[in-house]
């Protein structure tokens, strides 16, 4: 368990020094991504971005499972 949390803490912290470069992916505008915008309302709703992220997160916990 403790393993597991030391690797969590560095991917936080990596994405934290990264994150001036990783904020200028386009995750959020993919397409399949859902944008509603209406005169007095918006809706934006990131479907492709959640599966790409889920996808993500899903091969690196797997990856963390097999070498741990």
């Amino acid at each position: 368990m403790s393993k597991t949390l030391i690797i969590v803490g560095l991917i936080v912290v990596a994405i934290g020094i990264f994150w001036p470069w990783l904020s200028k992916l386009p995750l959020g505008q993919l397409p399949g991504d859902i944008a509603i915008r209406r005169e007095n309302a918006a809706f934006y709703f990131p479907l492709t971005t959640m599966i790409v992220v889920s996808f993500l997160v899903s091969g690196l916990l797997w990856l963390i499972d097999r070498l741990g």
